[in-house]
This record gives structure tokens, C-alpha cells and sequence, in this order.
């Protein structure tokens, strides 16, 4: 499983950070997020937040109230299962897992299963631009989705200063942009979707310091957007908040 992964990598910055612009995110709220939530996905949508966790066992979806974080309505995943990323499209949730090249369709309103789709390699996170369906899978290349027949249209190799990026993780497309965890780091990159160079970096090491997580598998991850209200939202795995939080002008 990924956790004994993560015994294995340093926790460390983007490597090219260095030549790229770097902004600090100033917090703006906080507000409660289940400590026992190993955040894979996240998006925003009418009103509330839906999760997606993971580890075997412990792999949900579900639906919050943003405020209390208390959970609204949930499904769980089958026990041998490692959930991953989700992404709203219509009336519809997708979902991916981590192994297997399996993923879920649900019901965005009842999490009602509608049906099951099969992708090549692993899962890691989703989002959506509006036209496509969003696909990382650990690898520096972003797969584009028909989001009716699910199949790929378009792939996109994500480069930071010219080299390729690896253990790209959690998604959002926010303004314009692909938001993007990388795995085992405090960064968010800023992705050009036109040409998949990392625009800049988001430094989140202030952040991960006031969570204070002792768990080396509890790093920054999750990412959702509230467009209605132009609020940035960031969690990461097993944090007890979540932070609403504000970039400083930039390029």
C-alpha cells in the first residue's frame, strides 16, 4: 500500500521550486475535517464539500457540511479496495482506485452505484474543465476524458523548468489552471493545461507546521474550489481541519 511507500521518500519541495515563482497562502478560515480521513479527492459542489478516502477498509465518498464538517451522506467502497480521486460531471460522480484500473460511477445526488468503467495503470485524483474529465496517476503525463464514454482523448506531460514532474496527486481546475498536489512534498503546482508547464508554486510548509502531523503518511493532499464564492479550500490526509485560504497576487 502506499503507506509503506512513503517510509521510503523524504518529504521535500518541488526540485526546481527554486526557478519558478512561489506563493504563500494566507489562511483566511479554518474549519473541522475528520481526523480519520485519508483525503484522496475533494471538489466543492452547491454548497457542500465530497470527500473520496482511502486505505483498504477505510475508503469512502461522502458528502459534508463545510461548516461542521459533519457527514451528510456517505457510501463506502468495498473492503479490498483503495479509493482515490473524484470529480462531479452532470448528475454524476466519477471515482477512480488507487490498483486494478477499476472506477465507479455514482449518482451525484443518492451515491446511488450507476455503473463501473476501466482505465489503464493506477488512479490517483480527478477533476474536470468543464469539457474533460481530469486523470492523474502518480506519472508526470494528466490523462483527458470524454466524460460520456470515459475514454481518453488527450494526454498532457507535466514539465517544472523543463523536467518532467513526478507523483502528481490530487486536482483542481481553478480558473484557467490545473491546482495540483505532488506527493511527499508542502508544494501545489500551477499547471498551463494548454502546454502542461508548471506555471508557479503554492509553498504550504506553514500549513502542514500548524497541523502538526506526526504521521509521515499524513501530507498535504486535497484541494477543492468554490467558484460561486471564489474560496480556495486545502486538507491533507488524516488532518483535523481544513483551510480556506487566499492566494497573494502573482504571475
Amino acid at each position: 500500500m502506499r503507506a509503506a511507500l512513503a517510509a521510503l521518500l523524504a518529504l521535500a519541495a518541488v526540485p526546481t521550486a527554486a526557478a519558478l515563482p512561489v506563493q504563500t497562502p494566507q489562511v483566511v478560515r479554518t474549519y473541522p475535517h475528520d481526523p480519520h480521513a485519508f483525503t484522496e479527492g475533494l471538489f466543492f459542489h452547491n454548497g457542500h464539500l465530497y470527500e473520496s478516502t482511502g486505505l483498504e477498509g477505510r475508503s469512502f465518498i461522502r458528502k459534508e457540511d463545510l461548516a461542521t464538517g459533519r457527514v451528510l451522506k456517505s457510501v463506502q467502497l468495498p473492503p479490498d479496495i483503495f479509493g482515490e480521486g473524484i470529480a462531479p460531471w452532470g448528475k454524476e460522480l466519477i471515482s477512480v482506485t488507487w490498483h486494478g484500473g477499476l472506477g465507479f460511477r455514482w449518482s451525484l445526488a443518492s451515491f446511488r452505484k450507476l455503473g463501473t468503467w476501466r482505465y489503464e495503470g493506477e488512479g490517483w485524483a480527478m477533476t474536470q474543465d468543464g469539457r474533460h474529465l481530469i486523470l492523474s496517476d502518480g506519472t508526470p503525463v494528466l490523462r483527458f476524458l470524454d466524460p460520456k464514454t470515459l475514454k481518453v482523448v488527450k494526454r498532457l506531460t507535466v514539465t517544472a523548468d523543463g523536467k518532467p514532474l513526478q507523483r502528481i496527486n490530487e486536482l483542481e481546475y481553478v480558473k484557467g489552471e490545473i491546482l495540483a498536489n505532488v506527493w511527499m512534498t508542502n508544494d501545489i503546482v500551477r499547471i498551463d493545461p494548454a502546454t502542461g508547464k508548471v506555471k508557479g508554486v503554492i509553498d504550504a510548509s506553514a500549513i502542514v507546521k500548524e497541523v502538526g502531523a506526526t504521521d509521515p503518511d499524513a501530507v498535504l493532499n486535497g484541494i477543492a474550489y468554490d467558484k460561486a464564492k471564489d474560496r480556495l479550500f486545502i486538507t491533507g490526509k488524516d488532518w483535523p481541519k481544513l483551510f480556506e485560504i487566499r492566494l497573494p497576487e502573482g504571475p
